[in-house]
């Protein structure tokens, strides 16, 4: 890979983060759960492009371990999405007498 795209891409990547972590930091308590369960067709995208990402770049080291941490961390993130959406859609059923 070209020093120059690998400079790209972690400035990419670093950005992103920054930029994620700020907008998340701003959003009131209330409309977290909200933004979790909508956020999850959005992160199962990430997992598919994290398994084509594993692999297409099958020639390098670097490019599977990094798509493999983007796989877990993806899938982590859609689990927990289900799991708080189904605890948020439990608190407005009614109790069993």
């Amino acid at each position: 890979m070209d020093p120059s795209t690998l400079i790209l891409l972690l400035f990419v990547f670093t950005l992103a983060g920054f930029l994620g972590f700020e907008l998340i930091a701003k959003v009131p308590s209330q409309l977290h759960t909200p933004l979790m369960s909508g956020s999850n067709a959005i992160s199962g995208i990430t997992v598919v492009g994290a398994i084509i990402a594993t692999s297409t770049m099958g020639d390098s080291q670097l490019g599977r371990w990094l798509g493999f941490a983007a796989l877990v961390l993806a899938t982590i993130n859609v689990v927990g999405g289900y799991v708080v959406t189904d605890r948020m859609l439990a608190m407005f059923k009614k109790g069993k007498k």
